[in-house]
Protein backbone atom coordinates (compact mmCIF):
# COMPACT_ATOMS: atom_id res chain seq x y z
CA UNK A 1 0.00 0.00 0.00
CA UNK A 2 1.29 3.43 -0.90
CA UNK A 3 1.69 5.82 1.96
CA UNK A 4 2.88 9.41 1.61
CA UNK A 5 5.15 9.00 4.62
CA UNK A 6 7.00 6.12 2.90
CA UNK A 7 7.69 7.99 -0.35
CA UNK A 8 11.23 9.16 -0.89
CA UNK A 9 11.76 12.89 -1.26
CA UNK A 10 12.56 13.96 -4.82
CA UNK A 11 16.24 14.52 -5.47
CA UNK A 12 17.40 18.04 -6.19
CA UNK A 13 19.10 18.42 -9.56
CA UNK A 14 21.12 21.38 -10.68
CA UNK A 15 19.88 23.11 -13.82
CA UNK A 16 22.59 23.42 -16.43
CA UNK A 17 22.89 26.67 -18.30
CA UNK A 18 23.18 26.28 -22.07
CA UNK A 19 26.73 26.70 -23.25
CA UNK A 20 27.61 29.34 -25.80
CA UNK A 21 28.03 27.69 -29.18
CA UNK A 22 26.50 24.44 -27.93
CA UNK A 23 24.59 23.95 -31.17
CA UNK A 24 26.58 23.41 -34.36
CA UNK A 25 26.20 25.88 -37.19
CA UNK A 26 24.76 23.14 -39.43
CA UNK A 27 22.11 22.33 -36.82
CA UNK A 28 21.27 26.03 -36.46
CA UNK A 29 20.96 26.40 -40.25
CA UNK A 30 18.64 23.37 -40.38
CA UNK A 31 16.53 24.76 -37.52
CA UNK A 32 16.26 28.11 -39.30
CA UNK A 33 15.15 26.44 -42.55
CA UNK A 34 12.65 24.26 -40.70
CA UNK A 35 11.23 27.36 -39.03
CA UNK A 36 10.90 29.13 -42.39
CA UNK A 37 9.13 26.10 -43.91
CA UNK A 38 6.71 26.02 -40.99
CA UNK A 39 6.04 29.78 -41.27
CA UNK A 40 5.44 29.50 -45.02
CA UNK A 41 3.11 26.56 -44.41
CA UNK A 42 1.03 28.68 -42.05
CA UNK A 43 0.90 31.43 -44.66
CA UNK A 44 -0.11 29.05 -47.46
CA UNK A 45 -2.77 27.16 -45.47
CA UNK A 46 -5.56 29.79 -45.85
CA UNK A 47 -5.01 29.89 -49.59
CA UNK A 48 -5.81 26.20 -49.90
CA UNK A 49 -8.69 26.41 -47.42
CA UNK A 50 -10.61 28.79 -49.71
CA UNK A 51 -10.26 26.76 -52.93
CA UNK A 52 -13.44 24.98 -54.11
CA UNK A 53 -12.04 21.51 -54.82
CA UNK A 54 -15.42 20.02 -55.82
CA UNK A 55 -14.88 21.31 -59.36
CA UNK A 56 -11.33 19.98 -59.65
CA UNK A 57 -10.24 16.93 -61.62
CA UNK A 58 -10.05 14.86 -58.47
CA UNK A 59 -13.38 16.02 -57.01
CA UNK A 60 -12.28 17.05 -53.52
CA UNK A 61 -13.84 15.08 -50.71
CA UNK A 62 -12.86 14.12 -47.20
CA UNK A 63 -9.77 12.14 -48.22
CA UNK A 64 -8.35 15.04 -50.17
CA UNK A 65 -9.02 17.38 -47.25
CA UNK A 66 -7.11 15.04 -44.93
CA UNK A 67 -4.02 15.04 -47.16
CA UNK A 68 -4.08 18.77 -47.95
CA UNK A 69 -1.94 19.81 -44.93
CA UNK A 70 0.82 17.47 -46.12
CA UNK A 71 0.66 19.02 -49.58
CA UNK A 72 0.94 22.50 -48.09
CA UNK A 73 3.97 21.38 -46.02
CA UNK A 74 5.58 19.96 -49.16
CA UNK A 75 5.02 23.22 -51.05
CA UNK A 76 6.52 25.21 -48.17
CA UNK A 77 9.56 22.91 -47.89
CA UNK A 78 10.08 23.13 -51.65
CA UNK A 79 9.96 26.92 -51.51
CA UNK A 80 12.61 26.93 -48.76
CA UNK A 81 14.86 24.57 -50.76
CA UNK A 82 14.52 26.95 -53.73
CA UNK A 83 15.81 29.86 -51.65
CA UNK A 84 12.86 30.80 -49.47
CA UNK A 85 11.81 34.33 -48.68
CA UNK A 86 14.64 35.26 -46.30
CA UNK A 87 13.17 34.19 -42.98
CA UNK A 88 15.74 31.41 -42.50
CA UNK A 89 18.68 33.78 -42.97
CA UNK A 90 17.35 36.18 -40.34
CA UNK A 91 16.62 33.36 -37.89
CA UNK A 92 20.06 31.84 -38.51
CA UNK A 93 21.82 35.15 -37.81
CA UNK A 94 19.81 35.53 -34.59
CA UNK A 95 20.68 31.98 -33.49
CA UNK A 96 24.35 32.72 -34.11
CA UNK A 97 24.08 35.94 -32.13
CA UNK A 98 22.40 34.17 -29.22
CA UNK A 99 25.06 31.46 -29.21
CA UNK A 100 27.81 34.05 -29.03
CA UNK A 101 29.28 33.34 -32.45
CA UNK A 102 30.22 36.05 -34.88
CA UNK A 103 27.55 36.96 -37.38
CA UNK A 104 28.69 35.74 -40.81
CA UNK A 105 28.63 38.03 -43.80
CA UNK A 106 25.46 37.01 -45.66
CA UNK A 107 26.18 39.31 -48.59
CA UNK A 108 24.99 42.55 -47.05
CA UNK A 109 27.28 45.52 -46.64
CA UNK A 110 28.39 46.66 -43.23
CA UNK A 111 27.67 50.31 -42.35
Amino acid sequence: MLDAANLAAPQQRAIRQPQAGAQSEAAMRKSAKDFEAQALGFLLQPMFATVDMSKSSFGGGAAEAQWRPLLVEAFAASAVRAGGVGIADSVYRELLRQNGAQTPNMGETQS
